[in-house]
């Protein structure tokens, strides 16, 4: 099974093999260089995507600082996903940190799911609870965490980007300015 295939299985719930197969003859493999953008604030967000490799920063640009929602890694799914369903001008920018490899599905074929897969309308609800759940549990962790608590938690399970992406993107998706992100980096080394 390829990767993509385990994290439609992880994300969407349980399929039978055939459901499968054509989910994921709909995804097309798309590159981006570093720099490149995915999406821009304000355009209309038309594909759903899988990271097979790089790093994509989901932020917005405000008068006072950029802020950093997520740096989407290998084996997660990116998109804006209220303009993905709902059409709306995408809220968030989203930019290649590295050079990314993803697995793309885009809007049209993803509407062909529901006459093709019978069980899609269940899977799709599934996915989009397990996205709303992650949101929350990040959501839990900044109201309920310390910022060395945070740190400390989000160092532990995304090592690898603190080696890839500017700290100052960490310190952002932490709720941290750099400075106070620097000082607890120190003191945890």
């Amino acid at each position: 099974m390829t990767e993509l295939e385990n994290s439609i299985t992880t994300y969407f719930g349980v399929i039978t093999p055939d459901d499968l197969k054509t989910i994921v003859s709909f995804f097309r493999t798309e590159t981006y260089k570093k720099g490149d953008y995915f999406l821009k604030r304000g355009k209309n967000c038309d594909k759903l995507s899988f990271v097979q490799s790089g790093f994509l920063r989901i932020f917005v640009e405000t008068e006072k600082k950029d802020v950093t929602q997520w740096v989407s890694t290998k084996g997660y799914f990116v998109t804006d996903l209220s303009s993905f369903v709902f059409g709306s001008p995408a809220r968030w920018t989203i930019q290649a940190v590295t050079d990314t490899t993803v697995q793309s599905i885009y809007k049209e074929d993803y509407q062909k799911l529901n006459e093709l897969v019978p069980q899609w309308p269940l899977l799709e609800k599934i996915f989009i609870v397990r996205c709303f759940t992650i949101m929350e549990d990040r959501i839990f962790s900044h109201l309920s965490m310390t910022a060395e608590e945070r740190y400390q938690f989000f160092f532990e399970h995304n090592r690898e980007l603190f080696n890839q992406v500017p700290l100052q993107y960490i310190a952002s998706m932490l709720g941290m300015t750099p400075e106070t992100f620097s000082r607890i980096r120190k003191k945890m080394q």
